[in-house]
């Protein structure tokens, strides 16, 4: 879960644009295991010193064309396709109802069983959420806004994941989260959300592009209310209602540029203050029927958008509350609900937002939700099978060499003085690495699972999740929890925990790969590792102390320094096109952009300090370089393909830059790579204006 704070993470499964013949892909297939990197597999057609992510992807992405039942293809995808498949064999057994089973294996295999029920769900239409809405068209007044919206929060929040934009619930989230001045705190946090495209900006801008992305939305909002039983008639004017009140509370919606400076998430308001910024709320009523602790104060991320739910309580009758609410509980209820609602939430947020042509089959989209809603369950099967003590200790010896080399970096920087540099080496010593999964397994053994009640599953164990979130508040802070499932392809750093923390599921290859040479791992993962680690300094993470408390920690003249070398990294990736008029957003992506740069360089340093101990330094692998190999295997883990839709949505909304500016934005700044390569000054992979931060 997600407060005021956000995780850094290092993946999105996403990559370049593809031809239109690709269009129609059989749906992909998971291989027998994980793919290895073939450092041997580059288009030596191309020059590395002109476009080093074409000459290290081009044979990959030819090979490798987006299945239809993607919108991005590449190792991520492909890797966490395989994840997937071996829970399915988890499930499939687990859900065989034979006797025997455990507690765990029951919890996850009636689950998954209640999903795969595809007679059973279509029989019931949408009988399922019919009490939910039956709930909302009571409401006789506005005064009782509040308790419903604390009933929808809590078997919803599971369903609508927050985003960087804010919370994806009805209206608003909240959650707990750790105060931002005191880590040790567990505090409430509202958030700003009730929004059902991705970003405020799909509201705002006037783009044609945006206008269309916007009357396809309203067209899904009036069939999805045709599929509730309305006339076209009714479905259409309560479409319009939906677009109206969304598009008010965007107008008041934080910028997401923004929302990445955590001082601007940072206002403490008292329950006194909080009833008086939307006095036509009743949060007297929301917070007992949430069931919320007790709290030193409300941290609110965006005074402002509250002020703005407040207008629009008061400018809205109670019919349009009730049609915003009804929506809602459709749309996050939809995948669960018969095909004609599947198709219709997948025809526009798959095919027409992000260019999918096709469903994913069932089990796979099934194996998700049981990932989600009781993640660490399924993973302790998916530990079993897949991660052993060999792998875990890897991979700690190379955590360990890159903190070494990002001790190194830091203490060698000519721009920073002494005092920072001892306040950043303290941050680094405090570190925190997490591996594979947690020390304790989550009890889900109080979710009612029903073998033919997916509907039902699905809010008791968001239920679940919300009253869990909540009675954190008040409490210690618990630093062994974790942010991500063990099969997620994916790892993240934690400014508030200062942990760095690396699932299971990213410790495969091609990213993590016992088989393959030092070279080839520390280009791969030895780049997420200092990718996780260099965001404890990025724009963001350097306002966090040791402690994970926001306390600005730098001289004024360091932090004048850093801003100049920070700005260089923002304007080169903003001269980036994504797609033809849409141009990477460089604030955006600037923390991601920095961890890249920065962990890749360390990385390197890490890879040289340890083959220097061994005595390795000068050895060549499969006829490259210690370091052209190390290069080509960073170059060849972003390898994606992706449609140009999606890649639109990406670069709009999403703090990451596409892979090819994630691989040619760093190797461009690299001297290392410039003299691996021998590139020369005046090609492509050699920035005049080269920006180094860490």
């Amino acid at each position: 879960m997600r407060s005021c704070k956000a995780f850094s993470t290092i993946l999105i499964l996403i990559g370049c644009s593809l031809p239109a013949a690709w269009a129609q892909q059989a749906p992909a297939q998971a291989a027998k295991e994980p793919e290895h990197l073939d450092l041997n597999s580059v288009d030596k057609s191309i020059d590395p010193c002109v476009d080093f992510y074409q000459y290290s992807c081009k044979k990959w992405l030819d090979n490798n064309p987006i299945p239809g039942d993607q919108a991005a293809w590449g190792h991520g995808a492909k890797l966490a396709l395989w994840n997937q498949s071996v829970l399915k064999d988890v499930l499939d057994q687990a859900s065989s109802n034979q006797s025997g089973r455990s507690v765990v294996e029951k919890e996850i295999g009636d689950y998954y069983a209640s999903c795969m029920d595809e007679s059973g769900i279509e029989a019931k239409g949408f009988s399922p959420i019919k009490p939910e809405l039956d709930r909302i068209d009571a409401l006789q007044s506005k005064a009782q806004l509040a308790g419903e919206l604390a009933h929808l929060h809590a078997i919803t929040i599971q369903l609508e994941p927050p985003t960087d934009s804010g919370a994806e619930t009805a209206l608003f989230g909240f959650t707990s989260g750790q105060d931002l001045d005191d880590a040790s705190r567990v505090v409430a946090t509202l958030d700003q959300g009730g929004l059902g495209l991705p970003d405020r900006d799909y509201y705002l801008k006037d783009d044609p592009k945006s206008v269309e992305t916007r009357q396809q939305y309203l067209t899904h909002v009036q069939k999805t209310f045709e599929l509730l039983g309305e006339s076209p008639a009714t479905a259409s004017a309560h479409a319009r209602t939906v677009m109206e009140m969304e598009t008010a509370l965007a107008k008041v919606a934080m910028d997401i540029v923004l929302r990445r400076d955590p001082a601007n998430l940072n206002h403490k308001l008292s329950a006194d203050q909080l009833r008086a910024l939307t006095p036509d709320f009743s949060w007297d009523e929301y917070l007992k029927d949430v069931q919320a602790p007790a709290t030193v104060h409300y941290l609110v991320a965006s005074p402002a958008f509250f002020q703005g739910v407040n207008a629009l309580i008061k400018s809205q009758s109670l019919d349009n509350w009730k049609t915003y609410l009804r929506w809602h509980l459709a749309t996050a209820s939809s995948y669960m609900l018969a095909n004609a609602f599947v198709e219709e939430k997948f025809d526009f947020y798959g095919r027409k937002l992000v260019g999918q042509k096709q469903q994913r089959p069932r089990w796979r989209r099934c194996t998700q939700f049981v990932d989600r809603d009781l993640g660490e369950a399924l993973g302790q099967a998916y530990v079993e099978r897949t991660f052993g003590a060999e792998g875990k200790a890897r991979m700690l010896k190379m955590v360990q060499a890159l903190e070494t080399a990002l001790g190194t970096d830091i203490q060698q920087l000519d721009w920073m003085s002494d005092a920072t540099k001892k306040e950043a080496l303290v941050k680094l010593k405090g570190f925190e690495g997490k591996i594979g999964y947690p020390d304790r397994w989550r009890d889900y053994s109080s979710v009612a699972i029903v073998r033919d009640d997916l509907a039902g599953n699905v809010y008791r164990s968001g239920e679940f999740e919300f009253r869990r979130q909540l009675q954190k508040i008040g409490k210690p802070v618990d630093r062994g929890e974790w942010g991500m499932t063990p099969p997620t392809v994916n790892a993240y750093y934690d400014p508030q925990l200062n942990t760095i923390n690396f699932p299971a599921g990213i410790l495969q290859p091609p990213y993590f790969d016992k088989t393959m040479d030092d070279a080839a791992n520390f280009g791969s993962i030895g780049a997420v590792i200092g990718h996780e680690m260099t965001h404890g300094f990025d724009d963001e993470g350097r306002k966090f102390d040791p402690t994970g408390n926001l306390r600005d920690w730098w001289t004024e003249q360091d932090d004048k320094e850093f801003e100049r070398r920070a700005q260089c990294v923002s304007d080169e990736y903003s001269g980036f096109e994504a797609t033809p008029g849409s141009k990477v957003n460089g604030k955006l992506t600037l923390g991601e952009n920095t961890a890249d740069n920065g962990g890749t360089r360390i990385a390197l340093m890490a890879l040289r300090n340890t083959l220097a101990a061994e005595g390795k330094s000068a050895e060549n692998i499969d006829g490259l370089s210690v370091e052209q190999a190390f290069f080509t295997a960073f170059g060849q883990s972003w390898c994606d393909n992706l449609t140009p839709q999606f890649l639109r949505v990406i670069a709009q909304s999403n703090p990451h830059s596409p892979p090819q500016f994630r691989v040619n934005g760093v190797v461009s700044n690299m001297p290392e790579f410039q003299k691996a390569f021998g590139c020369k000054k005046g090609q492509p992979m050699v920035r005049d204006n080269a920006c180094h931060v860490w």
